[in-house]
């Protein structure tokens, strides 16, 4: 049975499937509801069967059931509902249901109940319903749009590394033979042309080295997360001893000191974990004030992540620029003052993020910098030793 209103535009319009044996009943709730302000269409309905076939072939706002009916469950609605992946709120009207029936029902998933000796409280519920639905609704399409946003960003970075990772890769091999080149005519032709020819080779080899530098630093930013390496269980002093072999001739020049503290053991892949700390480490050595550069290394475990800090007593970074350093190709200095290409620290946040931390710098011009950055806790997690211990240069180069 179908029943509708005419009461004009001006109200709310509402399609609610009643389910119902009793048409008086059915009667007032529709009255209610149209005293309330809604454009009632109503189909009522009391067997499985209608309420199945009525929910498959119509659109419903709303399901006002009575909760005792003698030929139909009416929990079983739900069932049906999402049988059909619907989401249709359903609300009991019933002349009597105790309270601890209530909450099993709503639990089940009726969103609200009335008794029918308290109507007066039916359109205040399925405006609420309407509204909880609708803001449902909202929230789903929302994430929905959000995962496709997060999908389609995800597509093309990974377009973007693969393009960085070709062009840098396909475009060595043809520089190399400029660089090749150029540098032979700058020792075969040196002094045998005027000066503005000698200079002008040597602005092509530069130039071709420089570009052959860049290329290298780009290829190593794209490789990151590329080379399908497993996460495992990797101690960080045993990557910091590499990382100290590795610059062990610069350690020595500058006369670095390096403090160490014990650090754990996390799960990383241990060529990116020591390309991670010799880049922050360099890029200490390289911004030094005019005291020998000093560099403490320390971790600390904060919940369920561990925290970083690499600190120097070097020439610091001004406040504004503590986010525009980890930038790709991003620089503060001249090649003139200090040689790179600004990539060492993108490729840090880099490794960073890609092991599910963050990095960031606490600095001020003139008094150092502490890079700080997260990795997650491990079950491997272990403090290593207790104490402190100190790598004079020296110290450094023998291991």
């Amino acid at each position: 049975m179908t029943q509708s209103s005419n009461d004009g535009n001006s109200n709310q319009r509402l399609h609610v499937l009643l389910i119902e044996d009793a048409p008086s009943d059915a009667e007032i709730e529709i009255a209610e509801l149209r005293h309330g302000g809604f454009d009632v269409t109503a189909d009522v309905v009391d067997t499985g069967d209608q309420v199945r076939t009525h929910l498959g072939k119509n659109s419903y706002d709303v399901i006002l059931a009575d909760y005792s009916l003698p030929n139909f469950r009416v929990m079983d609605t739900l069932d049906i509902l999402r049988e059909k992946n619907l989401s249709v709120p359903m609300i009991l009207v019933t002349g009597a249901l105790n309270s601890e029936t209530a909450v099993e029902c709503v639990k089940q998933g009726a969103v609200d109940y009335v008794l029918k000796d308290n109507v007066g409280r039916l359109v205040h519920c399925v405006r609420r319903a309407l509204e909880d639905t609708r803001l449902r609704q909202e929230r789903t399409r929302a994430q929905e749009q959000l995962a496709l946003k997060v999908e389609e960003l995800a597509r093309s970075n990974c377009d973007l590394e693969q393009f960085a990772y070709v062009a840098s890769h396909d475009l060595q091999e043809p520089l190399r033979m400029v660089a090749a080149y150029t540098q032979l005519l700058a020792e075969r032709y040196r002094g045998k042309l005027d000066s503005t020819a000698d200079r002008y080779i040597a602005y092509a080899v530069e130039g071709a080295t420089r570009m052959q530098a860049l290329l290298e630093d780009l290829l190593a930013f794209s490789r990151i997360g590329r080379n399908g390496v497993t996460p495992a269980p990797t101690d960080v002093n045993t990557a910091i001893e590499e990382v100290l072999r590795n610059l062990a001739f610069t350690l020595k020049e500058h006369s670095v000191t390096i403090t160490c503290n014990p650090l754990p053991t996390i799960l990383a892949d241990r060529f990116q974990l020591v390309q991670l700390f010799q880049n922050l480490i360099g890029n200490a050595i390289k911004f030094r004030g005019k005291a020998a550069p000093s560099i403490t290394i320390s971790a600390d475990k904060l919940g369920e992540e561990w925290v970083f800090s690499v600190f120097d007593n070097g020439i610091g970074i001004a406040a504004e620029h503590k986010e525009f350093i980890f930038k790709i190709f991003q620089r503060l200095h001249t090649r003139a003052e200090h040689p790179g290409n600004g990539v060492g620290l993108a490729i840090c946040r880099k490794i960073v993020e890609h092991n599910g931390g963050r990095i960031w710098v606490e600095s001020e011009l003139g008094r150092g910098s502490n890079f700080r950055f997260t990795f997650p806790a491990a079950n491997a997690d272990r403090t290593g030793k207790k104490e402190d211990y100190d790598l004079s240069p020296q110290d450094l180069v023998s291991r």
